[in-house]
């Protein structure tokens, strides 16, 4: 089993920054791969960002260029920093893993871009 806790969201201004973070607990070491989701009102849950095990990333074409997603092994986290914010980035962003047997979300937090 898998507990995923994200923090750091809030609210920002356009243009400005945040940096989301993932804390996995439980059987971690099964793994592979983890990733950032976010689901704006109305909308479908939609991909922002992975990170597999062996550190490639993939971002969502919206996103890349300002967010960039990192992982600190030691501490069983994923980051998501999230640079030049616009309001279409208003969403809740939710923290996934994948393990061969199961995937799991965490609760999500939420981002809101405005002025």
């Amino acid at each position: 089993q898998v507990q995923l806790v994200e923090s750091g969201g809030g609210l920002v201004q356009p243009g400005g920054s945040l940096r989301l973070s993932c804390a996995a607990s439980g059987s971690i070491f099964s793994i592979i791969i983890m990733g950032w989701y976010r689901q704006a009102p109305g909308k479908q849950r939609e991909l922002v960002a992975t990170i597999t095990s062996g550190g490639s990333t993939e971002y969502a074409d919206s996103v890349k260029g300002r967010f960039t997603i990192s992982r600190d092994n030691a501490k069983n986290t994923v980051y998501l920093q999230m640079n030049s914010l616009k309001p279409e980035d208003t969403a809740v962003y939710y923290c996934n893993a994948r393990r061969p047997i199961a995937t799991h979300w965490g609760q999500g937090t939420q981002v809101t871009v405005s002025s």
